[in-house]
């Protein structure tokens, strides 16, 4: 081993040291700061506008942009989080009440009154007789399901100082990246050590995949959600809140999705409201609800990531599972990245003509 290839060897093992105790330092502090970059990347276009309207001061652009974020889009997800455990506490304590009131024994009599509930009112009718203990499963699934939601609430509070810390530090964060991210996307750029065209593959799969994911998936559940949630306040039905987010929460679902919502809140319009009340959510649902997501997700994404279905949805569902919330980005964004670097891999160890390419780019030897 020369002098130089040690000294290599030395500076590299240095290096990895090094990089190694900053991914230690920055790790508790690396989902706000996640949350950061992806708020950043989505207004950056807005940002440079309104940069160039205050003539290059990008500090006071930085300071307006960072506030409105706080007001359009933290405080109001604080606010629905708020109403959203109210309700939550609501819907408890009346399906508690219904249940010892016995509504379960008066299931088979609001089932006759749906189109055709004939056959429905006869099987819940059995199975009430058959299964005595009906009635306290559900209380005892609704008594688990409150220990569990009290459990969080508690760790909730627990951990009110960690949240408040986070919140800060992603505040801060977005600040400086909407001030000097530029500049640190081109020194981050210029470091990674891959050919340019290798480069530009990756960042622009990266790119995509986060533009698609947002507009195509999350405003895409936020729009059903609103829509379906509109319908919900209208009817009056119960708790619209606690419904609106599990509209939005399951259009994720390829299969089912909204249905799983406002199909069981039109049935239960058919038995306690008015029959037209019934026939307006089923048609909105259809009609409104279901073909927004067949509308929006095609115009918002177009060509989009380009990551098959299949592994989209595992993306999705196994990003949430694996990183929280912010794993709804970052699985498709993993995938992305794995489908550019097996292509790069096809057409540079795969290609069996490029063998005969560098031979023909080779200078001609003189003799």
């Amino acid at each position: 081993m020369t002098r130089q290839q040690l000294f290599a060897l030395c500076f590299f093992g240095v290096l990895l040291v090094l990089l190694y105790q900053i991914v230690v330092i920055f790790s508790p502090f690396l989902v706000p700061i996640l949350w950061a970059a992806i708020l950043v990347r989505l207004s950056y276009p807005l940002h440079a506008r309104l940069t160039v309207f205050v003539r290059g001061r990008d500090t006071i652009s930085a300071t307006a942009l960072t506030a409105a974020v706080i007001l359009l889009a933290v405080l109001p997800v604080v606010y629905m989080g708020v109403l959203l455990v109210q309700e939550s506490v609501s819907a408890y304590e009346s399906a508690t009440t219904w249940i010892q009131s016995g509504g379960m024994k008066r299931l088979p009599e609001y089932l006759s009154r749906l189109p055709r509930g004939g056959a429905l009112q006869e099987l819940m009718g059995r199975a009430v007789v058959t299964n005595v203990h009906l009635e306290e499963a559900f209380l005892q699934g609704t008594k688990t399901l409150s220990v569990y939601l009290l459990s969080q609430v508690g760790d909730l509070a627990k951990n009110a100082f960690n949240l408040v810390m986070s919140f800060l530090v992603m505040i801060f964060t977005l600040f400086f990246f909407f001030k000097d991210g530029h500049r640190l996307y081109e020194t981050f750029y210029r470091l990674i050590p891959l050919e340019e065209t290798h480069k530009h593959q990756i960042v622009t799969r990266l790119d995509m995949t986060l533009t698609a994911v947002m507009r195509g998936i999350v405003v895409t559940a936020i729009a059903q959600g609103l829509l379906a949630g509109t319908a919900y306040w209208f009817l009056d039905v119960p708790f619209p809140i606690i419904l609106t987010c599990l509209t939005a929460l399951l259009s994720l679902l390829p299969f089912g999705g909204t249905a799983l919502v406002w199909v069981p809140v039109a049935i239960y319009l058919f038995t306690v409201g008015p029959l037209w009340a019934g026939i307006v959510m089923l048609v909105w649902g259809v009609v409104v609800v279901t073909m927004a997501d067949n509308f929006l997700k095609p115009l918002l994404i177009g060509k989009g990531a380009g990551i098959p279905t299949l592994f989209l949805f595992f993306g999705i569902l196994g990003g949430l599972a694996a990183y929280g919330f912010i794993g709804l980005f970052l699985g498709p964004i993993l995938i992305a990245i794995l489908f550019t670097a097996v292509q790069i891999y096809r057409e540079e160890y795969q290609d069996e003509q490029a063998p005969f390419k560098a031979k023909s780019e080779d200078p001609p030897q003189r003799s």
